[in-house]
């Protein structure tokens, strides 16, 4: 009897999703049934593939060999499933998108409901993570990668660059009086990155006319985080537009500095793995996301040559 894809699908979730429970959720399934595929997946193999502890599931080395086929073949699917999807002109099938919390919040989420008017047959599949991920272990069509990037593994296109500038809350400034000078930011609450360091070099000069680095009072891995402790008075934060220019709009955020802050603007790319056909589904996509933060993100300046391999 021969592997089928349900059991193969059941098998590479478990593994990626750490869990037969957290698979189970991930596939809309009950938990006895992808426990029975994967028993069935053993049974036709007559080997095991996962070794079950009472903490967590580890790889076999023949669940290890297995593994990378099983990609392989649920990649191939995919990717027929694409080449019909081409044939009919209708883009169709799951989208799986990675990108921060605060690029999936403030750029992504907003146009969820646009784009599946447009694409009604694409089902989006939305993950937001803070640290840089591997694509093919979470099986990610596209990832939103923002700042310098040094995959050589992928194709990126760049979408646009969006600046920072140093922000405060107006009850911050009334508590804690607004900072006349750079110098004087070294007496305030100072809002920072945890990782990684470049994150916490703000684009102004101290007085000598070196680099500004700030020493945070408070680290958080998420810009996310860091909007909202400034938006609660916590502190002085250093943003891109992308996540405060409505902030700003409103007067929830100010800006400090204006004639001092140096013009850098982090770059926003598209990326995707070299050996990925570019899909009908995943060239909507950026071409409807690119087109869209031109048009919908003030203080960003859009960027949208074709798509280019990465250098180390």
């Amino acid at each position: 009897m021969k592997m089928t894809l349900e059991e193969l699908l059941a098998f590479v979730t478990v593994v990626d999703s750490g869990s037969i429970t957290a698979a189970a959720d991930q596939l809309g399934q009950t938990v006895s049934g992808v426990s029975r595929a994967l028993a069935r997946l053993e049974d036709k193999l007559a080997t095991a593939l996962l070794r079950r502890t009472t903490r967590r599931l580890e790889l076999t080395e023949e669940g290890a060999a297995l593994l990378a086929h099983a990609r392989a073949i649920l990649g191939a699917v995919d990717q027929a499933e694409d080449q019909i999807a081409l044939r009919r002109q209708k883009p169709a099938g799951k989208l799986r998108i990675n990108a921060a919390s605060p690029f999936m919040l403030h750029v992504v989420v907003p146009l969820v409901d646009d784009f599946r008017r447009a694409y009604p047959e694409i089902e989006l599949e939305l993950h937001s993570s803070d640290q840089i991920i591997d694509l093919l272990e979470h099986r990610t069509d596209v990832a939103i990668r923002i700042g310098a990037l040094r995959d050589s593994t992928l194709h990126a296109r760049p979408l646009c660059h969006s600046r920072l500038r140093v922000l405060a809350s107006p009850a911050y400034l009334k508590a804690h009086g607004r900072p006349r000078s750079v110098g004087e930011l070294a007496r305030h609450s100072l809002l920072g990155f945890t990782q990684p360091d470049s994150l916490n070099r703000w684009p102004l000069r101290d007085e000598a006319g070196n680099e500004f680095e700030i020493t945070p009072a408070v680290s958080a891995s998420s810009g996310e985080t860091l909007r909202q402790l400034a938006l609660a008075g916590q502190g002085v934060v250093c943003l891109a537009d992308f996540m405060t220019a409505q902030d700003r709009a409103r007067g929830d955020l100010v800006q400090l500095f204006p004639r001092e802050t140096l013009d850098v603007r982090q770059p926003i790319h598209a990326v995707y793995y070299l050996n990925t056909q570019l899909s009908a589904r995943i060239a909507c996509f950026l071409d409807f996301l690119a087109a869209r933060m031109q048009d919908d993100a003030p203080g960003q300046v859009a960027e949208r040559p074709p798509a280019m391999r990465l250098r180390h």
